[in-house]
Order: C-alpha cells, then sequence, then structure tokens
C-alpha cells in the first residue's frame, strides 16, 4: 500500500481494535463476532481500495490504490492477444475496475449475481467468441458456477474469498474440456 492507503488501513484498524475489545471485555468473546468479522472485512476492502469503505460520507476516502494501479498495468501489458478473466468479491471494486475500463476505452463484459440466467450464456458465447471483447468482469460468487470461460488465459483474482475453494471454482472456469491454451492466474 501507498502511505495515504497505509494511513487508512491504520486509522480503521485502531477504531476497530478498540470497538473489539471493548465489546469482548463487556460482552465475552462469542458475542463479538459480527464485529470482528465487520471489522476484517472493513480492513479486507481498505487492502482493495480505500474509497470501498466509506459509509455515510462518500468523499472520505478518495478512490485510488496500488491495487487497481496494477491490475490496469497488468491488464494493458497482457491484453494484446489474450482473453482475461477478472474476479472481485466486492461489487464495488468491479465498478471501479469498470471505471478504469471505460476511461481507457477497452471494451469489456460484465457479470454478476443479478445477471439472468438467459443473459449469462449470451455473455459467456460473446466472450468465448467475440475477438473484440478481451475481458470479462465477475463477481466471484457468481462466477464460481456454471460458466465455462476456455478462450481466457489470464485470470485475476483481485480480492480472495475467504473460501478458497471458491477461488478453486472461479479458477476453474478456466480449466474446463476443450481448452488448449496455458491460464495464468494471478
Amino acid at each position: 500500500m501507498e502511505s495515504s492507503q497505509q494511513k487508512v488501513y491504520n486509522a480503521i484498524k485502531d477504531e476497530y481494535r478498540t470497538k473489539i475489545m471493548t465489546k469482548i471485555s463487556t460482552d465475552g468473546v462469542a458475542k463479538s463476532a459480527f464485529l470482528i468479522l465487520e471489522g476484517l472485512n472493513k480492513l479486507r476492502l481498505v487492502c482493495g481500495c480505500p474509497s470501498l469503505v466509506n459509509d455515510n460520507d462518500k468523499k472520505r476516502y478518495k478512490p485510488s490504490s496500488i491495487k487497481l494501479q496494477e491490475l490496469t498495468r497488468e491488464i494493458n501489458e497482457n491484453i494484446s492477444n489474450h482473453k482475461i478473466l477478472i474476479f472481485s468479491q466486492f461489487l464495488g471494486m468491479l465498478q471501479l475496475i469498470r471505471d478504469n475500463l471505460d476511461a481507457l476505452g477497452i471494451s469489456y463484459l460484465y457479470l454478476d449475481g443479478s445477471t439472468p440466467a438467459t443473459e449469462r450464456k449470451v455473455l459467456v458465447d460473446q466472450f468465448q467468441n467475440d475477438k473484440s471483447i478481451q475481458i470479462f468482469l465477475i463477481s466471484l460468487k457468481a462466477g464460481g458456477v456454471g460458466l465455462n470461460l476456455i478462450a481466457a488465459d489470464y485470470v485475476y483474482i483481485v480480492d480472495p474469498w475467504w473460501n478458497p475453494a471458491t477461488e478453486d471454482q472461479a479458477i476453474n472456469r478456466t480449466h474446463r474440456i476443450g481448452q488448449n491454451k496455458k491460464s495464468i492466474c494471478l
């Protein structure tokens, strides 16, 4: 993280440490589990991009992060003759990536849990067959089931999931019968 992102991370970490310790001292560990998970989730969001943790004050944190900068650099370096899948657990992160791709004029497809089943097949077929579409943004949970995306040869998981099996399912979208390319997962 760059220093401004690290400051946000440390501030939220300190805030939640205080809240959690107070809650544990008054209510015990068992009744503090939700607060602990909430704090961990906020820290995960900050690691992606500080602006993702904006609860009430939308201008509190800037929408910049090393992770987004590096992903954008990777896309620019690898897009030439490749198809790329980008998974994220957080819809807000996918939106930030979409904003970056729009600013760069890069075409992409998008799928999340709200995408109807009938549209999923159309999107998958388009990604598989349309050479002008090289990037497919997918929410990690929505992309873990029922998709065969063998045209992809790069897979990025922007923010790892709590359960590694969910990540494996997403990555396995590229490893199916008919795959003739070596996939690189980052």
